[in-house]
């Protein structure tokens, strides 16, 4: 904590929030790593030196691996937090750091344009956070289906037991539904699938006699 107090320069907020205490060659430094996904370099600063906390490096990095755009937006920010705030922030929403001073029409200057629900605000407080493309998502997703249909299909497979079935029927928004689930006991434990979900094209109701 007493070190952190000396971080004090706008462009420690591109790195890694907590840096590492390491010895090298004897000596005490502290091992920033840069926060974008996917880079590895890593920046130290020798506590032993008078210019222990200089961050002539870390500039150079932040122009080659943020560019210059976010460089020279970073000198002219406050602190750190306003680094986090504002540059990251609009950097993860759009990819551009205009956006965070962009003016829209002729009211004051806005910090975004964007749906509030976005990469920005997902990842407030945590820029070095991964968030995948929606592609790789999607992706991901089938691969998880896929693998569980598989699992459970082996499973009611080889299953020596009794199952049960059961369907349940619903109409939301006029459109009429079946579901067909699966209960076994496995281990002591009552497990529960469901198996299918039909969308029946029409429906025919038999009622009663003077209902």
């Amino acid at each position: 904590e007493h070190l952190k107090k000396d971080c004090t320069s706008p462009v420690y907020a591109l790195f890694d929030l907590e840096p590492v205490i390491q010895e090298i060659d004897s000596c005490r430094a502290q091992e920033f790593k840069c926060s974008t996904h996917g880079c590895k370099v890593k920046i130290w600063q020798y506590l032993d030196t008078k210019d222990a906390y200089l961050t002539s490096n870390m500039c150079k990095h932040v122009k080659a691996c943020w560019g210059n755009e976010v460089l020279n937006a970073v000198d002219d920010a406050k602190d750190a937090n306003d680094v986090q705030n504002k540059i990251i922030k609009s950097i993860l929403r759009n990819g551009s750091i205009t956006t965070a001073c962009e003016q829209k029409g002729k009211g004051a200057v806005t910090t975004h344009s964007m749906s509030q629900l976005s990469n920005g605000s997902l990842r407030t407080g945590c820029p070095e956070c991964y968030l995948p493309p929606d592609d790789t998502v999607l992706h991901d997703v089938k691969q998880v289906y896929v693998c569980t249909h598989q699992c459970i299909a082996k499973m009611l497979k080889e299953y020596n037991g009794k199952l049960n079935f059961t369907t349940n029927a619903w109409t939301p928004n006029n459109h009429a539904f079946v579901a067909f689930t699966v209960h076994l006991e496995k281990g002591g434990k009552l497990l529960t699938f469901p198996l299918d979900i039909v969308e029946v094209a029409k429906v025919i109701l038999h009622l009663p006699h003077g209902f």
